[in-house]
């Protein structure tokens, strides 16, 4: 037996049983918990995210990021391969039907993503180098009172984002420049570590100020390229709709029995490329939203609901509809080049090209969100001293994604972030009272705010 056939008889017992029904049990929960906040608060979380949005914002340092800044960063992580390669591999591999459950995973996600930065924001702090610090890891160990849990968390996240899912980053973006350049995957993967050091070294004033410039500019290039081609193929735009639908209870009827899906792989690939593409419930993004300088806690928590809006009901949805209206699915293709294919079939051969661009944008912009994610748990648990050997680490694995097989690096990246979701969700749902009560005070009380204390919780 193969690795690669181990790694995916562990993640259809994790994501086939265990998480699909934790990450939406969750979202559910607190979809109810807090009255349907991503739909309430919906016109604020707009009004704090675009209301603030500057590419040159204010210097960050041992204060934090501005608001706007935490968010880039959380969407720099959040749209990467995920939207372009994810979207393509859950529909292949799933059916069209997968991107109706990544809708539905990213509209309960929402809730959950929202008391994650709410939980980050309040028990954030700082290291023994001044700087504000926060995530999972402290929200863990402070508030739910379990720094084993925290520990394993912060372990997980250190393999799953900074090394392994570095590596799927790297890995997407030298296929997407092999076949479009010709150029060798391990220059390309060389290249991609000394640019990102040079952004590692630089620390959290180097890490915002990328971020902020980067993220919306790379985001804009990529709708318009996908509203061109949705227009081009308008009359192809109900059917690809009903695509969704049917398939996500009928996966061979949506596709004539091209791919023959199950319903439960449908859900299946469709929530798993979704938490990949929005990272809700991953613990991943509280990080960015805990330095964020803000007046309460409650505010950055309505930013994170904008970070997977963008993501998945803007970003991600582009991809999908490309690859459906263009008529690109054939059960063969996956990934990257499916994507591409989709594209290609619009613009002709700029289509590659595009794709190559938006992609090498997309995926680099999130090896420095998920590098500063990692960075947050090696102070947790190194302190300083772990900094350097990190960096250099991270760069050695950006080089060994861009040469390795594109199945197996998927593979491990769904297992790594499963077992990084599981003690981040135990300590969220442990501390839904602290987030409930932040919500409250932040919409009748928003002066009488009071940072709970740790018997609180």
């Amino acid at each position: 037996m193969e690795l690669i056939d181990i790694v995916q008889g562990i993640n259809g017992i994790l994501w086939s049983y265990v998480l699909i029904f934790l990450l939406c049990g969750t979202g559910i929960y607190f979809t109810f918990r807090l009255k349907f906040v991503q739909l309430r608060k919906f016109g604020d979380a707009c009004r704090h995210a675009f209301g603030g949005i500057t590419l040159f914002g204010e210097k960050a340092g041992k204060e934090g990021m501005s608001s706007f800044q935490s968010l880039a960063t959380a969407i720099a992580a959040q749209v990467g391969t995920g939207n372009l390669a994810g979207a393509a591999t859950a529909i292949a591999s799933g059916g069209p039907g997968a991107i109706f459950w990544m809708w539905i995973s990213a509209f309960f996600g929402m809730s959950t993503i929202f008391a994650e930065a709410v939980l980050a924001q309040i028990y954030k702090e700082r290291d023994v180098d001044g700087q504000v610090v926060g995530g999972p890891a402290y929200y863990i160990s402070k508030g739910f009172g379990s720094k084993g849990l925290a520990a394993f968390f912060s372990i997980a996240i250190i393999i799953a984002l900074g090394f392994i899912g570095n590596m799927v980053q790297s890995n997407s973006i030298s296929d997407a420049f092999q076949t479009a350049f010709n150029m060798p995957s391990l220059y390309v993967g060389i290249g991609l570590a000394l640019l990102a050091g040079l952004i590692f070294f630089g620390g959290i004033s180097r890490i915002a100020s990328f971020t902020e410039k980067v993220v919306p500019l790379m985001a804009l290039l990529y709708i318009i390229g996908g509203v061109i081609v949705l227009v081009m193929n308008i009359e192809m735009l109900i059917p690809a709709f009903k695509m969704i639908f049917v398939g996500a209870f009928n996966p061979r009827a949506a596709t004539g029995g091209l791919i023959g899906a199950t319903v439960k792989e449908a859900m299946r690939y469709g929530v798993a490329r979704g938490l990949f593409s929005n990272e809700a419930g991953m613990g991943s993004t509280p990080h960015a939203h805990a330095v964020a300088k803000v007046d309460h806690p409650a505010e950055q928590g309505l930013m994170a609901i904008i970070g997977v809006f963008i993501d998945t009901f803007i970003v991600l949805n582009i991809t999908a509809f490309v690859i459906l209206v263009t008529g690109t699915l054939d059960g063969q293709t996956t990934g990257i080049a499916l994507t591409q294919n989709a594209f290609t079939n619009a613009f002709g051969g700029f289509g590659n090209t595009f794709v190559a661009i938006c992609l090498f944008f997309f995926a680099f912009s999130t090896v420095i969100g998920w590098y500063f994610f990692g960075e947050a748990n090696i102070r947790y648990l190194f302190g300083l001293k772990g900094l350097t050997p990190y960096r250099i680490l991270v760069m050695i694995f950006i080089v060994l994604g861009s040469t390795l097989k594109v199945n197996l690096v998927w593979e491990l990246a769904d297992t790594f972030n499963g077992l990084m979701v599981i003690p981040n969700l135990i300590a969220v749902l442990g501390l839904a009272k602290v987030v409930s009560k932040a919500l409250n005070e932040y919409e009748y009380d928003k002066q009488g705010y009071l940072k709970p204390k740790e018997s609180e919780a």
